[in-house]
């Protein structure tokens, strides 16, 4: 295999890109196609008058910049300090509060990137906040999420609202004061061993990930070095219902679907960029009101996805909080970047298909569907069967090692 993956360059041109949450009228929170209820905006913080710090990226503070309770102060990121900049209540009302005074969109903005700010309590929808059982904290008349700017994990940098992508920079975890709850990498482990694992090693009780790192070093024994173990952990919390949804073996058959899956592009995570140079000038699309700012050759196949063209790692950018337009590197640098591009298609893109990989498995459809959203167009409906085979055999393979049943409706 050359790893050009013509397939990959059509089924990413010029589709539409679903990415984030979308609020309902009624607070329901759509991700993908999988529905759930946002939790009430009552936070776990200590009462009416007395909060506590919220945490978030890197470990680090919602703060009031300076400690000014001044009306217009910055809201910003800073290391948790246990200060009254970094205190926050909520009476009940929707609000959150530090220094008696409100958390607020500056200017009352809607728009992607608006500042938020500290701000005498009004009740309007600018001061309105919900959080959701993924630990987003909501504002409903933006439909957007508390973010921090750019990814930047710098002390003083400012927070925004930006649209709900699951990223890490969107993460809040709330506590009822004393030492700020801590940012997981991954899943929360269970005491013990989950005895369904074979191949020995690291198992899900000490990984916080339904495939070892034993089971994944021999699924993949000649894999690039970017592919590594624990750069896939580190995506993992890009998309924390990634192979957590569901009972065992719904985990299982969805962690085993989409390495299935991205072995075949990559000839088993051997390759991690575009082999055919000569493509690499083809991906610039420069009708984009954004253009190619790393240049005209910079958006050729990287990542187990081969992610390609200027405005796909935009979108894929923009969903995970990373600067990929102009830093189309970091998915063939960065392990962990990497993962996430691959991560990112899988969780919300359906490609040719009618569903993303994430719902195919949750949902009951069945590997085959994955293989449709994946490359339909050029496999499915007996147009390619022996890649299809390929693909399932990978998937039988890997579902034998994690000791689960692949279910029906493998081929498609």
């Amino acid at each position: 295999m050359n790893f050009t993956t013509p397939h990959l360059r059509a089924r990413l041109a010029k589709r539409p890109v679903r990415t984030g949450l979308v609020l309902g009228a009624a607070l329901g929170v759509v991700v993908g196609t999988a529905f759930f209820v946002v939790e009430s905006p009552e936070m776990s913080l200590a009462g009416d008058s007395v909060g506590g710090p919220i945490t978030g990226f890197a470990g680090k503070c919602v703060d009031v910049a300076d400690g000014n309770s001044t009306s217009g102060t910055t809201v910003q990121l800073y290391d948790c300090n246990g200060t009254p900049a970094q205190q926050w209540s909520n009476p009940g009302d929707g609000t959150l509060r530090a220094f008696g005074k409100c958390l607020d969109i500056r200017g009352g903005g809607t728009a992607d990137a608006a500042d938020v700010q500290l701000w005498d309590c009004n009740g309007g929808p600018a001061q309105q906040w919900v959080v959701s059982q993924a630990n987003d904290i909501v504002n409903p008349a933006a439909n957007k999420c508390l973010d921090v700017r750019a990814y930047n994990s710098a002390n003083r940098t400012p927070l925004q609202i930006w649209p709900c992508q699951g990223a890490e920079n969107e993460k809040w975890y709330l506590s009822g004061g004393g030492s700020p709850a801590p940012e997981p990498d991954v899943p929360p482990a269970d005491e013990g061993g989950n005895g369904g694992n074979g191949g020995g090693g690291e198992d899900e009780s000490t990984s916080g990930f339904v495939v070892s790192e034993a089971q994944f070093n021999e699924m993949f024994p000649n894999r690039n070095a970017l592919y590594n173990y624990e750069g896939l952990k580190a995506a993992l919390s890009a998309y924390p219902a990634f192979a957590t949804s569901g009972d065992d073996t719904v985990k299982k058959r969805e962690a085993a679907a989409f390495l299935a899956n991205i072995g075949h592009e990559t000839a088993g995570l051997l390759y991690s960029v575009e082999q055919n140079t000569a493509n690499y000038s083809a991906y610039c699309d420069a009708a984009q009101p954004y253009g190619c700012p790393a240049g005209q050759d910079a958006y050729h196949g990287r990542g187990p996805i081969q992610l390609s063209w200027n405005y796909n790692y935009k979108a894929a950018g923009d969903a995970l909080g990373i600067d990929l337009l102009n830093n189309p590197d970091l998915v063939e640098t960065d392990a962990a970047v990497a993962w996430k591009t691959g991560l990112w298609y899988w969780n919300t893109q359906t490609g040719p298909g009618t569903m993303t990989g994430h719902d195919a498995i949750v949902n009951g459809a069945g590997f085959g569907q994955t293989i449709r959203t994946i490359n339909g167009a050029l496999e499915c409906d007996g147009r390619n069967p022996a890649q299809v085979q390929s693909r399932v055999d990978s998937y039988q393979h890997f579902t034998q090692l994690l000791g689960v049943a692949p279910g029906d409706n493998l081929s498609c």
